[in-house]
Parts: structure tokens; C-alpha cells; sequence
């Protein structure tokens, strides 16, 4: 399976190479010529049975025909879908025999459904008004390219739904069909797969982290990743996926776009759209991972009413059992309901979360010791956390939004959400000591209360002004949480990441109250103006963000204010989009992210003063080129951001670390049956201003060099619905410390797999499996700003089953 696996692998690596090169050079267009080669050329199809629409759409985007039809055409009919190996006008031919219509091939090479009359045979059917089919308007997982991994288009923020090749930015969708066939449980299992991301929390922690270009992101995990489009509302600690439609990484800061992230994230923002209810759909899956741990979901979707405005979708899953690592077990819950209404002027929707996690003997980070040297990595097995330990979370959130068309040129929107996190654990983060690996802990029982509320309304309208036609938003947004915390410490133990030591079972005592320990809350009205002239081959980005800072932190022992903290900022964004042709888009932007200001601590010469939020700064020019069944992108950035520290007793905002960097990307289809997404991010992440000679002009925690993604699907020819997939991960050297005296050495891991889609019984069905770490790496896959280490995942098998009734 290996050597099938990497053949596919080497051709993506080719792929992505030509892809970076064409981005660099004059481009030539070739969308009329690929038209008439893919109408000639048989290609394998497997769609499933569906309204007719829907069958159409994801026949034209598989095909990679352009489309058009009278929605009119296609009401109340429905298609027994394909399977098999035709060309376009084959799969035309199948696809609509019965139904009175037929595909007519126009002159550019696009494709029309015409209705058939008495006329036809003497070559005048009748021609009804065309109305594009915009497969992403049909149902949500038809809106990618071709190969359905990736997103044609992404939400940015306030901005709304754009596409792709319209964003002033680099951003990337996983589809919910990306995200089954990676049999993903986490956000983390997801993002990972972007060259631009390194998760930072090791296999069986209990909370996702990241780096996205270079910054974190999650590090304190307070709101940090936004449910759909709005922060505070998603789960705290970790997201199960189960429930994702998309999951979009925006790469660089997005301050205007979205407000502040809770947790003063600027590397770029992770945004979870859930799933809505579109064909009805029941399908259940059956799964299994090594360890010993099986696991099932439920997946159910109904449209109801006299004109199916109502929709209602409920995904359930569960999980229990032992993880791939020593002496761990994980029991996960979830259940999500998503309801919503589709009026003629009215669309509201409803999200409801639950998700409860246990995990005994979790995970930990530990901390590396100062001057010590990084040591080697221990079995990724081992687990230096004792059986007796442990880990408990509720999750709990509610969406609310709605959107009212006034005119049909202006809506008002509105949304309010709230979420509740509980957590009681016993466990602590250890110490390496030495170089032989022998750790110290004093393990804590804790327990947590985080509250957040989040709350926008605004106005968006269209409108044209002379040659200009714009987009305006205006927009308030609100959001508060309160983190409550009581602790109490148990005995302190040794143990020895080689060679784990079992400890006698503690029984520490919950703590005698939850005192509040801090508050935040962000406030900001924004405007933007996405302006277009040219026939949309020149488009405009302009916006402004006013935040307000507003944050207390408490004495848990008396309940005294020991710090405030209230300031304000703004924020713009400037960006541009010039098409010169339809598939090539030449792109910059400049934009800010904004983190808290610090407070001058007690001992520096000015203690107490606040001081402003910082604002981290970007720059960035690409270019992305829609090659029709692939895209390739080149991007440049450059991201500065400010730190404060204290420098002759004085505590000031002198220091700063910038991020240079260049992302190259391609995702799509190579050609047929050959699928891929993947690229390759360079960072030189260099701190440019420090207060000593030991650390100015180093490079920055926990940043590679080089970060290489590759993944690749290739359907064998001579199997029918048989699939290998393929994935090689790497990152280069990065350092633990600011003074670069911790190095942790690079590392390359290989995924492989398969999957097999037929029908059983007339019902879909898709098997899975899928190898991770093949070759059973132990290595350290990053440090996080802390100095803690996140020890790479072990060899996992993951297995699954589908079916859709």
C-alpha cells in the first residue's frame, strides 16, 4: 500500500512545484480548450441518488463543465444519480433520461439545460431564461473544487460569504467531506493539514492549540475559535466535528473582520460553519481506533413546511473507550441541533451544543527547565501522567441569529449567542529536570466555570455610484466572559518521560468554593466598503474597527480587584483584488490584529500604567490561479508585532517580533482520479527589538523555518469506487527558548490510507482507513510560547463505516 501511496504523493509534490512556477509567470487561458477535452473524456462518477438539481450540481462540479439552467426545470424531479465511467455528454444523457430535458453545449464551452418539444428533432428546442446553478447555493458540500476537499468560498467576518478568488486574503475551507474522509474528531485533526498550521497540544491532551504563521493561537483557550462568524460561542477547550459544515483558517490577524479574538490571537483566525439541513439525509456511522476505543455518530436532516422553510439537522456522537497511548481512556458525548427558517424575507437560525468529555490519565505539556538541553523524544506512547488522574468538561452553546431583507438591496442582521464550560480535573503540568528525562509534578485538583455572551446587529447594503457598485456594512458587536477557578494541591510526585514511574492513587478534595478570578469584555462598531468597478475585475476592501479593551482581575482568596484595565483602538483593513483575467487574481492587503495591553508590574518605576492594545501588523501580496479543476496560490506576508518589557527598571513597549514569510498552496483536482491539497510555508520569525544582546535578531519560539503539507487521493483505475489517500507532514528545526540555546530537531511523518465507496442493499455506503504515523515516529512536534513541549501522536489506525438510509 506504501508504494501505491507515494506514487500518487510524487506527482502532487510535481503538482504543487508547476502550480508555484505558473504563478510567477504571464498566464494563458485555457478554460475553452479544457471544456472540449473534458466533454471527450470518460471520467468515473459516483453520485448518489437526489433531487435533480442537486445531481446536476455535483455532476458540473465534478465534471468541471460550467452550468446553467432554469431552476424552474429541475422542481419536483429527481435523478437515480451515477456510477460508472462516461463522458459529459454520457453522463447527460444518463443523468436526464426521463425527464423531458437535454444539455446543450454552447460556444464557450459551457453547458445549458434546454426543454425538450416537439421541435427537437428538427434542432429547435425550446430556450427558457437561463439561471446559473451555483452549486454552492444547492447544498453546502457542492461548494468546492473539484475533488471536494476545499471551500470555493469562505466567510470573512463581517464581510460575509466570499469567494475565493474575490478574498484580498489566504484563506482556506475545509468541506465536511474533507473532514469525513480524514475521519476527523477534532478542529485540530482538520487544520493541521494546512502548511500554515502546527498544533501545539500533543495526542490525548484535553484542549486544542495552535500556530497559524508563526503566532498562537489557543494558548488559554477562552473563546478563541469562532462559531459561525461569532467568537464566545463555540466550545472552550476543544471542538468535536461533527457538527462543522466548514472549518475556514483566515491566515494573519483579523481584528476587523471579526473584533478582537477573545485570547488576543493574531496569527490568523479559525472559524467553525455549522452544518444546515438541505437533502433529507439519514446517515450513521460506525467507527474504531487502535487502543480499543469505538465509536458512532448520527448524522439526521429534514426539510418541513409547505415551501421547506424549515429545516431541522441533528448530529449526535459518541465515543468510549482506550486511546493509542498508555494507560488512557476517553469518554466523548456531543449532541448539536441546528434549526432554521427560510422566508421570503426572514432567515433565522437556531444552534444547539452539548458535548461532555472524560479522559482519564491525560496528556500533559511539560515544561523544559531552563538551560537544559531539549532532550530526545520518549516513546509516544508513554504517558507520564498516572492512571488516577483525571479530566472532566461540560460544554454548552446557543446561537441565535437572524437576517431581514428590507429591500432587495438592503438586510439587517442580528445575533446573540452564550456559552457555558465546567471542567473538574486532577492533574498538573511536570518539569523536565535533567537530561535523563526525570520529571517532578504536584498534581492539582481544579475546577473551572467560564460564562461568555456574545452578542452583533447591523445593516448591509448594496448599492452603485456611478462605474462603482458597493457593499456596505456597518456593524456593532459585543462580548463579555467571566473565569471562575478554585484549586487545590495534592502531594507532589517524580516520574521519568523514558520510563514512567506509577505513583499510589491521591485523593484530593474538590475545592471549598469557585472564586471569580478575572472578566473581559470587548465592545466595537465597524464599517466596510467592498467596492467593484470593471466587471468585479478590480474589487476594493475598505474598513474601519473600533475596539474597546475592558478587562479586571480578582484576589481569589478575598475577592478584591487587584488590576483593571481599559483602553480602545482602531483598526483598518485596505484590500485589493485585480482580475486581469476570470481565473487569475493578483491580491494585497494590509490589516491589524489587536492583542490586550499590558499592565506595568509592581517593582518597575511606572507600576500600574496601562498601556493600549497592541497592534500586530500585516502586509501581504499573492497572486491565486483557478486552473478550472485546480487552484494555486502564491502569498508573501509579513506580519509585525509589538511586546512590551522592562528595560532599566521601566516597563515600556519596545520589544517586537516579526514574521516574514511565503505560503505556496495548490488544491484541486491534477488530473482524473488524482486529487490533492497541500503546500509548503517558509517563516523567517525573527525578534527584532529585545531589551538583551542574548536575544535581539533571534528566531522566535516555536517556529519552523519550513512547514510542508501534502495530501493526495488517487482512485484506482481498475477498482471501481476504490480509493488510496496519502499525506506527508514535515516541520523544520524550532527553538524553545528566546535566547535559542533549546532546540527541538525537525521531523517528517507519512499518513496513508483508503476508502471505498458502493451501494449495499441500494443504500450508500463508504468505507474508511486510514494509518497515521506510519512508521511510529517518536518526536517532539512543537513548543509552545510557555516552553512546554508537545510530544508527537504514535502509530493510529482509524476505521469506519457509513452508511446513508
Amino acid at each position: 500500500m506504501q508504494q501505491h501511496a507515494l506514487k500518487p504523493v510524487r506527482k502532487i509534490v510535481q503538482a504543487l512545484l508547476i502550480g508555484a512556477t505558473v504563478a510567477t509567470c504571464n498566464y494563458i487561458s485555457i478554460t475553452t480548450a479544457y471544456a472540449e477535452t473534458a466533454a471527450s473524456t470518460k471520467k468515473t462518477y459516483r453520485i448518489a441518488a437526489g433531487s435533480l438539481a442537486n445531481v446536476l450540481s455535483q455532476f458540473a462540479a465534478e465534471s468541471g463543465i460550467l452550468l446553467s439552467a432554469n431552476a424552474a426545470l429541475a422542481d419536483g424531479k429527481s435523478s437515480p444519480g451515477l456510477n460508472g465511467n462516461y463522458t459529459v455528454d454520457e453522463g447527460f444523457a444518463a443523468l436526464l433520461s426521463g425527464t423531458q430535458l437535454q444539455a446543450s453545449q454552447q460556444a464557450s464551452g459551457s453547458y445549458t439545460i434546454l426543454k425538450k418539444s416537439a421541435e427537437t428533432s428538427s434542432g429547435s428546442p425550446d430556450i427558457l431564461p437561463e439561471v446559473a446553478i451555483q452549486s454552492e447555493r444547492v447544498t453546502p458540500n457542492t461548494n468546492a473544487y473539484e475533488g471536494g476537499m476545499i471551500a470555493r468560498r469562505n466567510r470573512l467576518g463581517m464581510l460575509g460569504d466570499v469567494d475565493v478568488k474575490d478574498a484580498p486574503f489566504s484563506v482556506t475551507g475545509f468541506t465536511a467531506e474533507a473532514i469525513a474522509n480524514r475521519q476527523a474528531n477534532t478542529v485540530a485533526d482538520v487544520v493541521a493539514r494546512d502548511p500554515s498550521v502546527r498544533s501545539t497540544a500533543p495526542s490525548g491532551d484535553v484542549a486544542d492549540a495552535f500556530f497559524v504563521r508563526g503566532f498562537p493561537i489557543g494558548d488559554n483557550n477562552i473563546g478563541e475559535i469562532a462559531f459561525d462568524g461569532l467568537f464566545g460561542v463555540a466550545p472552550n477547550y476543544r471542538l468535536m466535528t461533527d457538527y462543522a459544515e466548514r472549518i475556514e483558517v483566515l491566515k494573519g490577524p483579523a481584528a476587523m473582520l471579526y473584533g478582537m479574538s477573545p485570547n488576543s490571537g493574531i496569527g490568523g483566525s479559525i472559524n467553525v460553519v455549522p452544518k444546515r439541513a438541505g437533502e433529507d439525509l439519514s446517515r450513521v456511522r460506525l467507527g474504531y481506533t487502535t487502543g480499543g476505543q469505538p465509536n458512532g455518530a448520527v448524522d439526521i436532516s429534514r426539510r418541513l413546511g409547505d415551501e421547506r422553510q424549515f429545516g431541522v439537522r441533528f448530529n449526535g456522537s459518541h465515543r468510549d473507550g482506550d486511546t493509542p497511548i498508555d494507560h488512557q481512556s476517553q469518554r466523548a458525548t456531543l449532541g448539536a441541533l441546528a434549526l432554521d427558517y427560510q422566508g421570503e424575507r426572514l432567515h433565522a437560525t437556531l444552534d444547539l451544543i452539548d458535548q461532555v468529555e472524560k479522559v482519564d490519565a491525560p496528556s500533559r505539556r511539560p515544561f523544559l527547565s531552563a538551560g537544559l538541553a531539549a532532550p530526545r523524544a520518549p516513546d509516544n506512547r508513554n504517558n507520564i501522567s498516572q492512571r488516577w488522574e483525571w479530566y472532566d468538561s461540560h460544554e454548552q452553546s446557543a446561537l441565535l441569529r437572524g437576517e431581514y431583507d428590507l429591500h432587495e438591496q438592503v438586510s439587517v442582521f442580528a445575533s446573540y449567542g452564550v456559552a457555558h464550560s465546567t471542567v473538574d480535573r486532577l492533574f498538573n503540568t511536570p518539569v523536565i529536570n535533567n537530561a535523563a528525562g526525570d520529571t517532578s509534578v504536584t498534581p492539582t485538583r481544579a475546577e473551572f466555570d467560564v460564562d461568555r455572551n456574545s452578542a452583533e446587529a447591523g445593516v448591509r447594503g448594496k448599492f452603485t455610484t456611478g462605474a462603482l457598485k458597493h457593499q456596505v456594512t456597518m456593524q456593532w458587536s459585543h462580548y463579555e466572559d467571566r473565569f471562575d477557578q478554585g484549586t487545590v494541591a495534592g502531594q507532589s510526585y517524580t516520574s521519568n518521560i523514558y520510563s514512567p514511574v506509577t505513583r499510589a492513587a491521591q485523593q484530593v478534595a474538590a475545592p471549598a468554593s469557585v472564586p471569580k478570578r478575572s472578566t473581559n469584555t470587548l465592545g466595537g462598531v465597524a464599517i466596510s466598503d467592498s467596492l467593484s468597478m470593471l466587471d468585479e475585475r478590480v474589487q476594493v476592501m475598505l474598513g474601519l474597527r473600533r475596539q474597546q479593551v475592558q478587562s479586571e482581575n480578582f484576589n481569589p482568596a478575598t475577592g478584591a480587584k487587584t488590576s483593571s484595565y481599559d483602553q480602545h483602538a482602531v483598526t483598518p483593513i485596505v484590500g485589493l483584488v485585480v482580475k486581469p483575467w476570470q481565473s487569475v487574481s493578483f491580491y494585497g492587503n494590509y490589516i491589524e490584529g489587536l492583542s490586550k495591553g499590558d499592565i506595568a508590574p509592581a517593582g518597575t518605576t511606572n507600576a500600574g500604567e496601562a498601556f493600549s492594545p497592541y497592534k500586530a501588523k500585516q502586509q501581504e501580496v499573492g497572486i491565486k490561479i483557478d486552473h478550472g479543476r485546480l487552484m494555486t496560490t502564491l502569498s508573501l506576508f509579513q506580519i509585525e508585532r509589538p511586546s512590551a518589557q522592562t528595560t532599566n527598571g521601566v516597563f515600556s513597549v519596545n520589544g517586537e517580533q516579526r514574521n516574514r514569510g511565503i505560503e505556496l498552496s495548490a488544491y484541486g483536482t491534477v488530473e482524473d482520479g488524482l486529487r490533492m491539497y497541500g503546500g509548503a510555508t517558509f517563516i523567517d520569525a525573527e525578534l527584532t527589538k529585545t531589551n538583551s544582546v542574548l536575544t535581539q535578531g533571534n528566531t522566535a519560539v516555536g517556529v519552523p523555518k519550513v512547514q510542508l503539507s501534502l495530501n493526495g487521493e488517487w482512485d484506482i483505475p481498475l477498482l471501481n469506487g476504490f480509493t488510496l489517500t496519502g499525506g506527508i507532514f514535515h516541520s523544520g528545526k524550532q527553538y524553545v527558548n528566546q535566547a535559542n540555546t533549546q532546540r527541538l530537531p525537525s521531523w517528517t511523518t507519512l499518513d496513508i490510507g483508503a476508502r471505498y465507496r458502493s451501494f449495499m442493499g441500494g443504500k450508500p455506503v463508504t468505507l474508511r482507513a486510514d494509518l497515521r504515523n506510519v512508521t511510529d515516529k517518536d518526536y517532539w512536534a512543537g513548543a509552545s510560547t510557555y516552553g512546554t513541549l508537545s510530544l508527537g501522536a504514535p502509530r493510529t489506525l482509524l476505521l469506519s463505516a457509513t452508511v446513508d438510509f
